[in-house]
């Protein structure tokens, strides 16, 4: 016979599904997609997040030793405890990070003796329900979530020695234990960076079972514990503790449950293929995970948040955990479209931390992480606002872009730009003046440019002010080299870098090669075009990516990284689809007059590097990026240049999709003869009209649109070859003024 204890504080989960019918869309999600990596080797980086979307607070069994970003890999075979994670990548780490263990027998500490076997076979993973047979303590372990808070079931063994282990890491970190109200509190401060000095966690822990036992460690000696979880105050921890109210655990699951049926019913998918469903959902569950809420409420009912920026406590929506380079290019237009109240939050968010830091964030863990190049918030804010976002202070966030396109933070370089002196005086980033991955910065600089002024039209700024933006926009030029039809890196006196080396990872790219990165004229394909001498050199040099074999030179990273190893062995030639880079080019067929390659590749990339299994990516998941590509890419389009009102067409990959939006609008996809022998788009109709175009535009799907297509074993080579019919280009501005 075993016995119960329960306990719930902020920041845990529990509740497992028992049936196996599929009730909702949440049914499909596999939390552990993408799981089994290795450093030599990511199918993905990510962790089962047990939460809420946009939680403030994840929890994930951990396998990894503390300190590994690695916290749950699939091929691990023993679990150290259940953490409290804010992790939104390997490579960032964690903070604010604490666990909970429950042990029999003696009470230990350590957290390789405390370790315990599991097997996914006597393992639950949902969004929102999480549970596991710990076979060497004979303890069955459930959580389930609400967004800053948790409830824990521990099942234990009739015996005279169960314990529950509350590890704070740190030194710095402190837990003290109240035995007569069932209670533990305390902070932890283990972090990997981004937060200011008096940066804390704070935990509250509540048990329903009486202490008949307390011991403390430090320095592995042991030490007092109990938990909940702000990051504003003890007091704002207990009061985030009223989220889990009165419910049992089965009664949190069962809301947390609702709540992710309701964020993925958004999109309703209807296929014969289980395994794509599986897929797909997973995706989306992945794409609405981060960014991060960093905020909370008070006892008033007001928005607050903790600073990560400058240590003080707010009013204000903040978030958090996302890396721009990444997210920009499509998990934030994903959000425009699909949740755009969510987004709205967001950018008030970046209102404040302009407001708090000086600079909006590239990379932010909680707070500015030195990590990625470009300065692609000018991006997240421009498209937000040219999709119709509005009710946050845009003006502030108009100073914040221009101020970031022209300085760099003083404390991490990556944020703002670096070398924007070269950048504006030359109109590159230099190869030889010390700036690593300089045509990278470049070739982004040039774009977000072009966002900012987009953005600055929009918003009817004085021609004077926003023309040097336009200018800039063409800078992506200045890096084009006639002899390979690749961009290269220049040097200061404007000759290119020598020797040149294509297919050389890193150096003057970021973590691609010039194959990848030429492409990374978002807002100008034309003009790329043009460069390559007409739309045959442009096709013939898109072509190239997959015809070339799968070769490449690592000496920059004098190893062979995972993101190299991937596009080795995916058998798709130099596309390197595990990185973001490159992720949009396969739509850019459509600006050349070969649509029907756009649809072949991307079928392909769907069909073979997305999986519902725990290795069910080829990269990085980065954040959402790799999830929104897919179901972006699902829904038959994407948005190639964010700050655009287009979406550039692809192949709809079910039969039947329906988008719900916030307006209340139907966006209807049919292609009732799709099938894994039809990729191609024989013909299609918008509201019951012959459609030729190679895009959609956002007003037409904000509408409610009726979207039909006729799918073909046979690529139809006359649909789409219009320059008419061609997406958004800058350089198309130009010429029609002339």
């Amino acid at each position: 016979m075993k016995k119960l204890a329960l306990f719930a504080f902020t920041l845990l989960s529990a509740w497992a599904m028992t049936a196996k019918t599929i009730t909702g869309p949440v049914d499909y999600v596999s939390p552990l997609v993408g799981t089994q990596s290795k450093h030599a080797l990511s199918t993905g980086n990510t962790y089962p997040a047990i939460a809420l979307p946009w939680g403030m607070n994840f929890w994930v069994p951990q396998t990894g030793k503390m300190g590994d970003g690695w916290a749950y890999t699939y091929d691990a075979d023993k679990i150290r405890g259940f953490k409290q994670t804010h992790q939104p990548s390997p490579w960032i780490n964690d903070y604010g990070q604490f666990a909970i263990m429950p042990v029999t027998g003696k009470a230990v500490f350590n957290q390789d003796e405390r370790a315990s076997w599991f097997s996914h076979k006597a393992e639950t993973a949902t969004p929102y329900y999480y549970k596991v047979y710990l076979a060497d303590h004979d303890v069955v372990t459930e959580i389930a979530p609400t967004e800053r808070a948790a409830a824990f079931r521990f099942t234990f063994p009739e015996n005279d020695h169960s314990y529950v282990v509350v590890d704070a890491f740190d030194k710095g970190s402190f837990v003290k234990v109240i035995p007569s109200e069932n209670k533990i509190i305390g902070y932890t401060t283990k972090n990997s960076g981004g937060v200011p000095a008096n940066f804390k966690n704070y935990f509250v822990l509540v048990f329903d079972k009486p202490f008949t036992y307390t011991a403390a460690v430090a320095s592995g000696v042991i030490d007092t514990n109990k938990l909940d979880s702000s990051f504003i105050s003890p007091e704002q921890a207990e009061l985030n503790l009223k989220e889990l109210g009165t419910d049992n655990i089965e009664q949190i699951a069962a809301k947390g449950r609702k709540i992710w049926n309701d964020v993925l019913g958004r999109i309703e998918v209807k296929d014969d293929d289980i395994d794509h469903l599986r897929t797909f959902y997973s995706c989306l569950y992945r794409s609405v995970l981060f960014p991060r809420s960093f905020y909370e409420i008070d006892a008033k009912g007001d928005v607050m948040h903790y600073s990560p920026y400058n240590g003080e406590v707010l009013p204000g929506y903040m978030f958090t955990d996302t890396g721009f380079w990444d997210t920009f290019r499509c998990l934030f237009p994903f959000l425009n479209l699909m949740y755009p109240s969510m987004n709205t939050k967001m950018q008030e968010g970046l209102v404040n931390t302009y407001k708090e830091s000086g600079f909006l964030p590239e990379w932010a863990s909680p707070g500015h992480r030195g990590c990625m190049v470009g300065n692609n918030s000018a991006s997240v804010v421009a498209d937000a606002y040219l999709k119709g976002l509005k009710g946050y202070d845009i003006e502030t966030l108009w100073e914040a872009v221009k101020h970031g396109a022209n300085a760099v933070h003083p404390n991490v370089r990556s944020t703002g730009r670096l070398g924007h002196e070269y950048y504006n005086k030359l109109g590159y980033v230099p190869y030889n003046v010390g700036i690593n991955e300089n045509a990278a910065r470049t070739l982004e600089y040039a774009y977000d440019d072009w966002c900012i002024y987009q953005l600055g039209k929009a918003l009817k700024k004085p021609k004077k002010e926003i023309e040097i933006f336009a200018k800039r926009a063409m800078n992506y030029k200045n890096l084009y080299d006639p002899e390979h039809k690749l961009m290269r890196g220049k040097n200061e006196d404007g000759t290119f870098q020598s020797p040149f080396n294509p297919l050389k990872w890193g150096d003057a790219f970021t973590e691609g090669n010039s194959w990848h990165y030429t492409w990374s004229v978002f807002h100008d394909p034309q003009g790329l075009i043009d460069l390559m001498g007409g739309k045959d050199g442009f096709n013939q040099m898109m072509d190239s990516v997959f015809i070339l074999p799968p070769i490449f030179d690592e000496s920059y990273y004098r190893a062979v990284i995972h993101e190299i190893r991937e596009m080795q062995i995916m058998n798709m030639g130099n596309y390197a689809h595990g990185n973001q880079p490159i992720q949009h080019m396969l739509y850019m067929y459509n600006y050349s007059g070969q649509p029907w390659k756009a649809q072949h590749w991307i079928r392909e990339v769907m069909d073979k590097l997305y999986t519902p299994a725990p290795d069910g990516y080829c990269g990085d998941e980065d954040n959402g990026q790799t999830s929104a590509w897919y179901v972006f890419s699902a829904m038959g389009f994407y948005p190639v240049c964010p700050g655009t009102d287009e979406y550039v067409l692809g192949t709809p990959y079910f039969k039947e999709m329906k988008l719900h939006l916030e307006n209340g609008k139907t966006v209807t996809i049919s292609a009732p003869n799709n099938g894994d022998d039809k990729r191609y788009i024989s013909s299609m109709t918008l509201n019951g009209k012959e459609y030729t175009k190679n895009y959609l535009t956002h007003q037409d799907l904000l509408n409610g649109a009726s979207i039909s297509y006729k799918m073909d074993a046979k690529p139809n080579q006359q649909r789409g070859t219009k320059e008419s019919d061609f997406p958004y280009s800058f350089s198309n501005e130009f010429k029609k003024k002339k």
